[in-house]
């Protein structure tokens, strides 16, 4: 009887521990635009590797097109924006482990990741593509059977070019390892979202040519800003702010500069 009486005790001293911690846990979620206020800064991830969205020039400074949506929204709701960079196929579990407050990383809004984050936005659109050498044999999708495709771990392009048949998938960093391993023929074709790599085309002129996607279904997407859920202060002022760049024409001389036209 006493051992048992020495174990229920220590459930409920457990128990109460337990709803202590959540207690704390929701207030402090609840108050999480007050603290970044207080602390007068809010971390802002991406990968770095998403050039001209976002990566790292040679002044080793993070910079393009989600930075300076996410540092100017952060100067509209009177903060400071820490730039930090992390691996994509993590970024989300070091959101929930609260690693940094905000994701601006041109994250594909999803049903699946708005199960487990909150969304601003969304602040652009974006369009999968599919990429192969000039002169390479294939001239369209039918012809990718049994080549090797190359996808960003972790993106929402890597789930759907799994889904088709007879695909060889390879899984690399970001746009820059999969542009070098298109280059030296390493893959055979890289599924992607089209603006980055169009630019690229563009600017660097690399020997790219893309395939036709018209006849495919869902090939559009949106790209938002990921939040912890139960911080509505927070995504509300966040949204006033980017809703507020919009509107004053802050939001088109950021695109204009970074990737060449309005993408919303």
């Amino acid at each position: 009887m006493n051992a048992f009486n020495s174990i229920f005790r220590s459930v409920i001293v457990a128990g109460s521990v337990a709803l202590t911690t959540f207690s704390i846990s929701t207030s402090v979620s609840a108050d999480e635009l007050d603290t970044i206020k207080e602390k007068g800064v809010i971390r802002i991830a991406m990968s770095g590797a998403y050039p001209p969205f976002n990566f790292v020039n040679e002044q080793n400074e993070v910079v393009g097109f989600d930075p300076a949506i996410g540092a100017e929204i952060a100067k509209r709701i009177g903060v400071e924006a820490e730039i930090v960079t992390t691996a994509w196929d993590g970024i989300i579990g070091g959101l929930l482990a609260n690693k940094f407050d905000a994701i601006v990383g041109s994250m594909s809004i999803t049903d699946d990741r708005k199960k487990v984050v909150d969304f601003v936005g969304p602040y652009y659109r974006m369009s999968r593509g599919i990429f192969v050498k000039e002169g390479s044999d294939v001239a369209g999708i039918d012809g990718l059977q049994g080549k090797k495709i190359g996808v960003t771990l972790g993106e929402t392009h890597e789930q759907w070019a799994r889904e088709q048949a007879g695909w060889e998938i390879r899984t690399y960093k970001g746009l820059p390892e999969l542009l070098l391993e298109l280059d030296n023929g390493r893959i055979d074709a890289i599924v992607t979202d089209d603006i980055p790599v169009l630019l690229a085309i563009q600017q660097n002129g690399n020997a790219i040519a893309q395939l036709d996607t018209s006849d495919l279904a869902g090939v559009a997407d949106q790209a938002g800003i990921a939040i912890r859920k139960g911080n509505p202060d927070l995504g509300a002022a966040m949204q006033a702010a980017l809703d507020e760049m919009q509107a004053d024409g802050t939001y088109t001389e950021i695109a204009n500069k970074w990737v060449g036209g309005d993408i919303r």
